[in-house]
């Protein structure tokens, strides 16, 4: 009986011990194969050189587009995507994604609760993204939603009645930080 109880206790702590170091490895894991991965990109006899060259490359590039260069470049190679019919799609896609996460015209910025459907209990949280859909020929009594998956970079985009969205009381990156990590993850309330 004693024995079992050993065997019981060496157990746990081989649990709590593997609940420990299971995230700090997956982190330095994931940590290491990324800056390798960046190191790769430019190739140099050096380790770290080429995410070195990678940095001053991409800043270089940021310092020329706030310049006066940036806008021809750019106006041209807009231009010339826009007349790939496939990568139109995709690049007006992407570069409107990009813009409502990062750029000056975020639309993540309001979320709200949604009730799926009449009569049922379930909610999911969710970012308004449009409010007036009417160049879809949607009436002025609906709103898009767009309702991220956890623990994923993807989601659903519906179009509800406004009289199934609540808004949410919170930072709109608290709830999707609280959505994408599958509720894990506390909503900090400001002060």
């Amino acid at each position: 009986m004693r024995i079992q109880n050993t065997w019981k206790v060496i157990l746990g702590f081989f649990f709590r011990g593997l609940l420990l170091l299971m995230p700090i490895t997956v982190l330095i894991w994931a940590l290491w194969r990324s800056l390798a991965f960046l190191d790769g990109i430019v190739k140099t006899e050096v380790p770290g050189l080429g995410i070195l060259i990678l940095l001053v490359t991409i800043t270089a590039v940021g310092w020329l587009g706030s310049t006066f260069l940036y806008q021809p470049i750019a106006d041209l190679g807009e231009d010339l995507l826009h007349r790939i019919p496939f990568l139109k799609t995709m690049y007006g896609a992407l570069k409107d994604l990009m813009e409502a996460l990062v750029g000056n015209k975020k639309k993540f910025d309001r979320p709200v609760l949604v009730r799926l459907g009449s009569g049922m209990d379930v909610e999911r949280v969710g970012f308004i993204t449009q409010s007036d859909l009417q160049h879809l020929g949607v009436g002025p009594d609906k709103v898009a939603v767009y309702l991220p998956h956890a623990f994923a970079w993807s989601g659903n985009l519906i179009i509800v009645p406004v009289s199934n969205v609540s808004p949410l009381d919170a930072r709109a990156a608290d709830v999707m930080k609280f959505v994408v990590s599958g509720g894990v993850s506390k909503v900090d309330h400001e002060e």
